[in-house]
């Protein structure tokens, strides 16, 4: 559904300016400020190392079971199915370059809560643990879903955590009182909208965002 789709955007600073009143001279008074040459320059932030590989190596693929009714698998790279929630990563957070995928699994199932419309009847799903190769501070989990209609960058979860546990992965509901984008503790960029768990509901709703019967395709994970 519409409802959990992500949008990220940038904060431009604002300058601002002051001035004497008109007609006013100044009295002079003892700069607190040092001089340009005994100025404190502003830390350098410390460069964040890209992540390093998992201890041990990712599986490939899941078995049918009653927490994913259809498994799941991991597209070759460079296959549609591959690129395709990448692509939409990069048009929901507006990184730029190339994302470097730790982990990638594809799964299908039926919409939270399920639907008797056709169209709804089977989502497809993509997990993506992954970093930016320009700018490794940039680095996540993410959840993209696809229906007919189109594709959506659905919850967002920290890099360093594992499964589909509450309270990692949030999304963000459309809040016209809160529409300008902000830091989100654990996540990259500047995320719009009221947060919410994505796990159990929030923001209104009061479904989970994935049913019952796909929770386990996140399971080591």
């Amino acid at each position: 559904m519409l409802r959990r789709l992500i949008s990220l955007a940038l904060v431009l600073p604002v300058l601002l300016a002051s001035c004497d009143r008109a007609g006013e001279v100044p009295t002079p008074t003892r700069s607190s400020t040092p001089p340009p040459s005994s100025r404190t320059a502003s830390p350098t932030p410390e460069p964040v190392e890209p992540p390093g590989p998992p201890k041990d190596p990712y599986a490939q693929s899941g078995p049918a079971t009653g927490e994913c009714i259809n498994g799941w698998r991991s597209p070759a790279k460079g296959s549609a199915l591959h690129d395709r929630p990448l692509e939409v990563i990069r048009l929901a957070t507006g990184v730029e370059g190339p994302l470097v995928v730790m982990h990638l699994r594809y799964f299908e199932g039926p919409e939270s809560p399920p639907s008797d419309k056709g169209y709804l009847a089977l989502v497809q799903r993509w997990y993506v643990r992954a970093y930016a190769k320009d700018d490794p501070a940039f680095q996540a989990r993410f959840l993209v879903e696809g229906r007919e209609f189109g594709d959506g960058l659905v919850a967002v979860a920290p890099y360093d955590t594992t499964g589909f546990r509450s309270p990692d992965w949030r999304a963000f509901q459309y809040d016209e009182s809160n529409p300008d984008p902000r830091p989100v503790r654990g996540l990259p960029g500047e995320w719009a909208g009221g947060a919410y768990d994505f796990v159990e509901g929030g923001a209104g709703l009061t479904i989970p965002g994935l049913p019952e019967v796909l929770v386990g395709c996140l399971d080591g994970s």
